[in-house]
Order: structure tokens, then sequence, then C-alpha cells
């Protein structure tokens, strides 16, 4: 049996592909639990300095494997329960890991795919992707996937996702700001690394000060988010000398 999970290194560049492409990368727990093992190995590896997260095959990613819901039931409460922990431990790492990551997206990127490809810190879009959350077509909340979704679009728009179904174009997404850049199809991986080499250039203490930075003023009030750079300012004097 393939590896679900395909970790690549070019340089500075770790590449992590989900490989389902029979199910559309649709992610099962080992799946899920691959994606989690490599953030934490790259995390802690000084000689990573930048990611990129694919899928292999005719789209990036559908969503959770449907198949597993059967043993999902309320009748199985710490199954349902670990489930659920893995895949928000999942979008913490996305946060969590130190590193730039970079999503490369073609074809479907849906439901569980969807806050996968905007939980990372930048993304790049084939055109010919279809996004969206269609979990309430099938009387599902898109719960965990909606952190990410309301702190990166209008309300609006947000929540006529969750709640209709409708799929943005990749066109669509660059306009709502939820993806950096739109290129050919095929292309999307090749656009993604080159972003990701470019962000790892700068010296690995620095960019990640930067990351953490980035998401800790996002969500803080003003003086708060002030205070939090001073004191980056204040260590970031040490970086030249830093390895």
């Amino acid at each position: 049996m393939p590896d679900v999970l395909i970790v690549e290194t070019r340089g500075p560049v770790r590449i992590l592909t989900l490989n389902r492409p029979h199910k559309l990368n649709a992610l099962d727990t080992p799946l899920t639990r691959a994606l989690c093992e490599a953030l934490d190995d790259a995390a802690g590896n000084p000689d990573v300095r930048a990611l990129v997260l694919a899928g292999a095959g005719r789209g990036f990613c559908a969503g959770a494997d449907t198949a597993e819901f059967a043993d999902l039931v309320p009748g199985q409460g710490d199954l349902v329960a670990d489930r659920a922990a893995l895949t928000a431990r999942l979008h913490r790492l996305l946060r969590e890991v130190p590193q730039p990551i970079v999503s490369a997206i073609h074809g479907a990127a849906v439901g569980g795919g969807a806050g996968l490809a905007i939980g990372c810190d930048m993304a790049v879009a084939a055109e010919g992707t279809r996004f969206g959350y269609p979990e309430l077509r099938h009387d599902l909340v898109p719960a965990l996937v909606m952190t990410n979704l309301v702190r990166q679009m209008g309300r609006k728009l947000a929540f006529e996702l969750v709640a209709t179904g409708r799929m943005l174009s990749a066109t669509e997404m660059l306009a709502a700001g939820l993806v950096n850049r739109v290129v050919p199809e095929g292309s999307a991986l090749d656009a993604a690394i080159a972003l990701a080499e470019t962000c790892a250039r700068p010296k690995l203490v620095a960019m990640q000060a930067t990351k953490r930075l980035f998401h800790e003023v996002a969500e803080a009030d003003f003086d708060a988010a002030m205070e939090a750079g001073l004191q980056a300012n204040i260590a970031m004097r040490g970086y030249r000398e830093a390895e």
C-alpha cells in the first residue's frame, strides 16, 4: 500500500503531498495523523525553512473521508472525540509550526480540504479550482474549519458559503483574499514551491519570529499588539548574530 503522505525535501523546502488520489485525498484518520506527525517533525528541524502542502491526483482534498462516518456516531463517544481532537490538532499545527506553510491548491478543495487549504499561511490556487463548504447539504456542520474561514473572509460571504454550500472559483478566492495568487492549471505546485523558496531565504529565527508575531497581532487588541511588536523589535537586534 502506498504511503498516504509523501514527504519530499528540496533544499530548504519540505513538500507534504496528500496521497490518496483514488479518494481525492479525503482525510481519514491515518492521513490526518500522518500530517500531524510530518508537521511536528518539520517544526523541530532547523534545516526545514518552509513547507508546501499539496495533493496528488485530480484534486487537493475532498474533505473528511465519509467512509469513516459509520464508526463516528454518538454511541462511540471516545472514538468521536478522539477523531475530532486529531483534526483540531492538525489545524492548530498549521499555525503553530514556526516555518511558513504554502498550500498548492488544484481541483477540489472542499469541506475539510477547504479548511486545510486556507489554514496555511499562504496559498496558490490553480485555475479550475473549486472551493467550498458543502457540509450542510449532508446535514453536517463545518465545525472545525470555520475558525480560519471567519478570520480570513468577510462575515457575509463566509456565512453564505457555509449556509448554502456555494462553491468559489480560484478567481473568486483571490478576490476574497483567500489565496495569494492564481496560476494556470498544472502549475500550482511549482508556484507554491517558488513562494516557499523565497520565504526560506531569511534566517530561520527571523522568519519564525515574524510568523509568530503576525498571528499574535492579527487577533490581539491594539495595545496588546503594539506590546508584542515592541518585544519583537527588541529581540530582533540579536538576529544578525544568530545562526
